[in-house]
């Protein structure tokens, strides 16, 4: 089962990433893996939920929108999204939010 991301006092940010896969593996899974690995080393990052069905929707929160910015510019991180534009996804949308309330049990 996965975990329910472990996140601070908001205010703090989320990325969004709903995506539908292409057909087969093609290496997707090991970047997948790799991408959570590399993120959790990044400042500012805060934590991960991801679901797949026939939708699959990953959201990771960040301390501010320029750690987020610094992801999104990571060298490793740029190459995974080349290869998810040209081989693994058919489509996909990002979304950034400020998450301004958050509760739960």
């Amino acid at each position: 089962m996965s975990e329910i991301a472990k996140t601070p006092e908001p205010p703090y940010y989320a990325v969004i990433f709903s995506s539908h896969r292409t057909e087969g593996d093609n290496g997707y899974g090991v970047m997948a893996e790799r991408m959570v690995e590399l993120a959790a080393t990044q400042p500012g990052f805060l934590g991960v939920e991801s679901a797949r069905e026939d939708l699959g929707i990953t959201v990771s929160y960040w301390e501010s929108l320029e750690c987020i910015t610094n992801w999104k510019r990571n060298a490793e991180h740029q190459e995974a999204q080349r290869l998810g534009h040209q081989k693994w996804y058919s489509s996909f949308r990002v979304r950034v939010a400020r998450v301004e309330r958050d509760y739960g049990i």
